[in-house]
């Protein structure tokens, strides 16, 4: 069996040709998570959160789909993959966001998507012509909601973790049973020879 061990890194791609959203994405997942968690979990349970469970997400900065593309690939070649995106639906000059998206999830299919749209862009039965329902693609209205982006933040990342997890886990278990089956053909032959 495989020692796989599945970190939580938390790694966001934000992809987005205005520089003031990515201010935005950088204000509310880098700076006030921690807080606003804490926050709410001291209203919710009457207790404030312990240092381990804060959250802590790492951003990278996209500006155009092809630029997001060669940001995945690298991070998958060293490694360190994201975990979530949010994509822009209108990049002018480069890709749109459907583009940017099919050519990302050609990478790394298993990349939880979220398409930030404004209302007047496209609307989702445009998206689901182009992808099909899928569990890993949501969309987000702008202008968002800053607790939105941070919910949409930290379930997509525990989403993506844990399915990784359970891949990982459907892979030991294939190896044992491979194994196992190894052992009793073996077991068979040992017994059929001093027959």
């Amino acid at each position: 069996m495989s020692n796989t061990v599945i970190t939580d890194p938390r790694r966001i791609l934000i992809v987005d040709d205005n520089p003031a959203i990515h201010d935005d994405f950088k204000k509310i997942l880098k700076q006030n998570a921690a807080t606003d968690l804490s926050d709410l979990k001291a209203q919710l349970f009457g207790e404030s959160a312990a240092e381990e469970d804060q959250l802590c997400f790492e951003l990278e900065d996209a500006f155009q789909g092809q630029e997001a593309l060669e940001r995945l690939k690298s991070a998958i070649a060293a490694g360190n993959p994201f975990t979530v995106a949010f994509v822009d639906m209108r990049m002018p000059p480069g890709w749109d966001g459907i583009e940017t998206i099919k050519r990302l999830w050609e990478v790394d299919p298993s990349l939880q998507v979220v398409i930030c749209s404004a209302y007047s862009d496209r609307q989702w039965t445009d998206v689901v012509k182009d992808f099909g329902i899928r569990d890993n693609l949501l969309i987000l209205k702008k202008p968002f909601d800053n607790i939105e982006v941070l919910q949409l933040a930290q379930a997509l990342s525990e989403k993506h973790r844990l399915t990784k997890l359970f891949e990982s886990r459907i892979e030991d278990l294939g190896q044992l049973v491979e194994k196992l089956s190894a052992n009793a053909n073996a077991d068979e032959s040992v017994a059929t020879t001093s027959s």
